[in-house]
């Protein structure tokens, strides 16, 4: 009997260590979105980077000032960012994802923080080129999409 106690103990002890290792997908999937973010930055390509922002008249940016709505923000990126120089290349560190689950423990949102840099040679309208910002993330039809951005 103890035996068999033992090798329960020891197989529950184990699945919990691989379920700890094992990589949370809607994680992966903020992260993968990130990546491609970054992705479409170096490449100067704003409409696909602004593809990790909710299509939304509710989607607000918080910079300098406050705007509202997919379109105000993009086109906040493109009279800011007018060349691939003003542009340059972008980096994010120190990503931290939380995710907030609702009552029903079903996770809806995310937190996610962390610093960005731009390694540029020209500045346009933008001139920061570090800073951190904090993200709030909706998982909707379309997968993880951001919500809101403080970036500063």
């Amino acid at each position: 009997m103890k035996r068999i106690a033992l090798v329960l103990f020891f197989t529950l002890v184990c699945a919990s260590f691989a379920a700890a290792q094992s990589p949370n997908p809607d994680e992966a999937a903020i992260r993968a979105a990130i990546a491609a973010q970054a992705a479409a930055w170096n490449r100067a390509d704003i409409p696909t980077f602004m593809q990790t922002y909710e299509n939304s008249p509710d989607t607000t940016f918080i910079g300098a000032k406050i705007r509202k709505g997919y379109e105000p923000i993009l086109q906040r990126y493109k009279e800011s960012y007018t060349t691939p120089e003003q542009m340059g290349k972008l980096t994010f560190s120190d990503l931290d994802i939380r995710f907030l689950p609702a009552s029903c423990g079903k996770v809806e949102y995310a937190v996610v923080t962390g610093a960005f840099h731009l390694d540029r040679a020209a500045h346009g309208e933008a001139k920061k080129d570090d800073g951190i910002f904090s993200l709030v993330w909706r998982k909707g039809p379309q997968g993880w999409k951001i919500i809101l951005d403080h970036t500063s």
